[in-house]
């Protein structure tokens, strides 16, 4: 580790059971963001301050007025612009370090085995069924755990699924893919700063799988509600 890196990094380095070992092995982790809208504009500002090492960006909009409402990478003089591209830009002067690497189109059935098996974890950022459903089963095939996030309204829900078998997956969580799947997208409203709480919480859970540090939250579903700030946690059954 350099000099600059223990500057930079200093205030995760002097944490309790941190060290230079924790930040080292953030900075050889490869963490791919699904989705750069709400969520991923929160979780892919995080990851790229704590010094991920390289960090996958995915999405095929582009930024709207409505977006700028909870988006926070992105600025009014970028509206029509795609996502993935101003992310990388953003993204790449708050730590010109890290490995941004775009890919400016959905998450396929042609092309998420090749893509997620280069990453160590997945950050699912998503806001429909199919694709959380594409993650799931592709991250089952592979062996790599994700962390699941969904938002809507003022509730919030986060999942920590498919890390160290015996664990729970997607379809733990929802067994019924051909009922949901004809609901499109989830989310028609939601309030402002409910993605930067679940992000927050998303990576928070990536930094304690990849350093090992805390208890990671496997196999359980928390959910809060910002308008009474109520939360509760479900144990997933475990298979």
């Amino acid at each position: 580790m350099t000099e600059y890196d223990l500057k930079r990094y200093q205030r995760q380095i002097i944490l309790p059971d941190f060290g230079e070992e924790g930040q080292q092995k953030l900075l050889n982790a490869k963490v791919l963001v699904v989705g750069v809208g709400g969520l991923g504009s929160v979780a892919a500002l995080y990851l790229t301050a704590a010094g991920i090492g390289t960090i996958g960006l995915m999405d095929n909009d582009v930024v709207a007025l409505h977006n700028l409402q909870r988006q926070i990478l992105y600025r009014e003089d970028e509206i029509g612009q795609p996502k993935v591209d101003l992310a990388v830009k953003t993204l790449s002067r708050l730590n010109s370090q890290v490995q941004l690497i775009p890919y400016p189109y959905l998450l396929s059935h042609e092309n998420a085995t090749k893509i997620l098996k280069e990453y160590d974890i997945v950050v699912d950022c998503t806001d429909n069924y199919p694709a959380r459903y594409l993650i799931n089963d592709t991250c089952v095939s592979l062996e790599k755990p994700f962390v699941y996030g969904s938002i809507g309204d003022t509730k919030g829900q986060l999942a920590v699924l498919n890390y160290q078998p015996p664990c729970a997956n997607y379809r733990t969580l929802f067994p019924n893919e051909a009922e949901l799947t004809t609901l499109g997208n989830t989310n028609k409203g939601v309030m402002g700063v409910l993605p930067s709480v679940i992000a927050s919480l998303q990576v928070n859970e990536v930094v304690k799988m990849i350093t090992g540090i805390g208890k990671v939250m496997k196999d359980t579903l928390f959910t809060i509600d910002l308008s009474t700030l109520e939360t509760h946690q479900f144990h997933l059954p475990v298979k």
